[in-house]
């Protein structure tokens, strides 16, 4: 990478990866082998910085780790040979006809991912309504923020990640951050939480483990996982009891606050102490630093959020913010830290198993007939829900017979990842549409290579809601296409010649059509604009509106623009500890390694920072176990079973272990975590399960 400042010779673009987006120039390397990444000092949001994965992102455009040509399984059980787009595309289009013919439309299973731009999400919902038929779409996605979305839904009327732009989180008085490490997850937005502090603010960090964002804060509560609902509610219990309760706020600009009163009351401090493990007196310090402050804001990450409770977890931070007044007024109000690079667009725009393009239901009348004009279709020809990620993927060669998936890696990133990798395996018919040869394409039937960031132009949106534009800076090999031409050729031999444009700029103007009116309205947003303005903040309903960087000031989106409170109560995680399996498991991410790591892993310098996967564990439960720094752990679960090195660390809890789940193989942490889902939200409980921790010495 360069440090020569605003970027003069190279094409602006943004990082591949996680959702802050981060602003970035690419040009030709010197020796003119491939791009090399340049600073972009000028995008607001990372100001030039950049992690190690954005740094070293064009190592995965080099056709030494990359797809280069189709692949096709020419016979059952046989190897993956290099194919025509000709033979591939026809394979596809043959398998999932075929399905579709012997054994219904909801045989075939569309999967999709939070990294896809919008463009792709919007085409590959639409692809599987309207060529397949089929109500079974879903995306990796509601691995990450669901539960966060229903919960914002649920309490404001609307989904953003952000309800304001990430600078205001420097400037607020207090910022409760749970179950986020963005020092390793997003880290150059820890800069937000630097200037936080270095402009008097106070930082309060939840999370059973110090990391490195935890050394950071003013407060670390470090409270048992799974148990991030009842620190909420004991939280709230002491702002009620101490008087510090914004009765005109609540009185003003909410409803439901006595109900929820009654169900925050019910969790008294010595209570919520046992069930969390925080002493009362940090819980009464936590108050009062958050209550002092003038401003505040509650910021949630996968933490609280990917558990068989996440709805109501998130629920409960968002409803101490409605006590206290922090939110709907400037420099306070809930936000979750969306993770997936277009996580927040991905979920807007028809690849999420009940969603129609601009947020729309799909189950609201008024939202079928408006989309179906626009895709040229009758309403009642537009399947209804379907089955959410993993009933999905669960489905997998039972109901469901043929899937296509698009940028995912449900091999490794699944709960029950064995079992899951067994249902794929049992599929009639499975397309791949990726980059490289994940876990999951290795399993495939065709194997699609697909255009890379850096290779094709389109829009994602931001963990903020800005929407923002990657452009094209080099050609792809020749034996590549980009989804949408994937997506164009496949409609035209399922019978659909027109409606699948593989020019992104003409999918995108359509996907504003498809959005006018809806709550994540994009139909002022233009290519031209979001270039101009280095993004444009949804909801932007023309293109002379300004778009809205701060959601909620004058009103929330309810049909009263009232908030809701919610009445909610602590309950247990879907699997606690036994004799069996008494200890605690849960998992998250490390700076150099992305989600399944299909990308990572094969960049030389992420590897050799992070090079497998480790079981972090404290001392104490070492010593039970008499193990030593690097001995080799086995962790089972009622499910699986994972092998990978001690590292000994007095920055987890004593009843606590931690994995990464970047990795397959014997090391993959998912063979562990447990699908249990939560009701509203359809998450799984990725952040607890009961294990037990054992040497593994053969």
């Amino acid at each position: 990478m360069t440090t020569d400042g605003a970027v003069t010779d190279a094409v602006p673009t943004h990082c591949p990866y996680c959702a802050l987006q981060c602003g970035m120039g690419l040009r030709r390397a010197p020796d003119g082998a491939g791009v090399e990444v340049v600073e972009r000092a000028d995008f607001p949001v990372n100001r030039g910085a950049l992690c190690g994965k954005g740094r070293t992102a064009p190592a995965v455009l080099s056709s030494r780790v990359r797809l280069t040509e189709p692949l096709v399984r020419r016979s059952p059980g046989g190897p993956l040979e290099p194919a025509g787009w000709d033979e591939a595309l026809g394979a596809v289009a043959d398998g999932l006809a075929r399905t579709r013919t012997d054994h219904g439309p909801d045989a075939v299973g569309v999967f999709g991912g939070g990294g896809l731009t919008n463009e792709k999400a919007y085409a590959l919902g639409k692809f599987a309504r309207v060529v397949l038929g089929t109500s079974q779409i879903d995306y990796n996605g509601r691995f990450c923020m669901s539960s966060a979305a229903a919960a914002h839904q649920r309490a404001f009327g609307l989904d953003r990640g952000l309800p304001f732009p990430l600078d205001d989180i420097a400037r607020t008085g207090c910022v409760i951050l749970v179950g986020s490490n963005l020092a390793e997850t997003m880290p150059p937005a820890l800069r937000y939480l630097t200037e936080l502090r270095e402009n008097g603010g106070t930082l309060i960090v939840v999370d059973p483990r110090r990391t490195r964002t935890a050394e950071q804060a003013d407060l670390h509560l470090a409270p048992r996982p799974g148990t991030d609902l009842a620190l909420a509610l004991g939280l709230a219990h002491l702002v009620v009891a101490g008087g510090r309760t914004d009765e005109e706020f609540v009185r003003e600009r909410t409803t439901g606050w006595p109900a929820a009163r009654a169900a925050v009351m019910a969790h008294w401090p010595e209570h919520v102490e046992r069930i969390t493990g925080v002493p009362v007196p940090q819980l009464r310090e936590a108050v009062r630093l958050f209550c002092d402050a003038p401003t505040g804001m509650v910021l949630t990450a996968r933490g609280p959020e990917q558990h068989s409770k996440g709805t109501d977890t998130v629920g409960a931070w968002i409803n101490l913010c409605l006590a206290t007044g922090r939110a709907g007024r400037p420099l306070s109000g809930y936000g979750c830290l969306t993770g997936q690079g277009n996580g927040q667009g991905g979920r807007e725009h028809g690849q999420k198993a009940d969603q129609l393009p601009g947020y729309r239901k799909l189950t609201d009348p008024a939202a079928r007939e408006h989309v179906a004009r626009v895709w040229g279709v009758a309403p009642d020809a537009l399947p209804g829900p379907g089955r959410s990620a993993y009933e999905l993927l669960d489905a997998l060669g039972g109901e469901v017979k043929a899937l296509l998936l698009m940028g995912s890696n449900p091999v490794v990133s699944a709960p029950r990842a064995a079992h899951i990798e067994g249902r794929l395996r049992s599929l009639d018919f499975l397309a791949v549409a990726d980059v490289v040869l994940s876990e999951t394409a290795a399993l495939a039937d065709v194997v699609l290579p697909v255009a890379q960031w850096a290779e094709e132009t389109g829009t994602t949106t931001s963990l903020e809601g800005r929407v923002l534009l990657r452009r094209r800076a080099i050609t792809p090999p020749s034996g590549v296409r980009s989804d949408l031409q994937v997506l164009h050729g496949l409609a035209g031999l399922l019978g659909h010649e027109k409606g699948f444009p593989a020019d992104p700029e003409e999918v995108f103007e359509e996907l504003r059509q498809a959005s006018a009116g809806g709550p994540a309205d994009y139909s002022g947003i233009t290519y031209r604009r979001i270039a101009a303005e280095d993004g444009v903040f949804w909801p932007c309903p023309e293109e002379s509106h300004p778009g809205t960087p701060r959601l909620f000031l004058d009103r929330f989106a309810t049909d009263d623009g009232r908030a809701r409170f919610v009445p909610v109560v602590h309950r247990p995680a879907a699997e606690e500890t036994d004799a069996e399996y008494p200890v605690l498991l849960t998992t998250g991410r490390v700076v150099s390694q992305y989600q399944s790591g299909a990308q990572t892993r094969r960049v030389a310098e992420l590897n050799a920072a992070a090079p497998g996967p480790f079981v972090e564990l404290h001392p104490r439960l070492a010593e039970r176990l008499g193990v030593a720094e690097g001995d080799r752990l086995a962790v089972v679960s009622r499910r699986g079973r994972a092998v990978a090195p001690a590292r000994i660390t007095t920055a987890i809890r004593a009843d606590t272990v931690f994995m990464p789940f970047h990795w397959p193989g014997e090391g993959r942490a998912n063979n562990l975590t447990n699908p249990a889902l939560d009701p509203t939200s359809r998450m799984p409980e990725f952040k607890v399960c009961a294990v037990r921790v054992e040497r593994f010495d053969s």
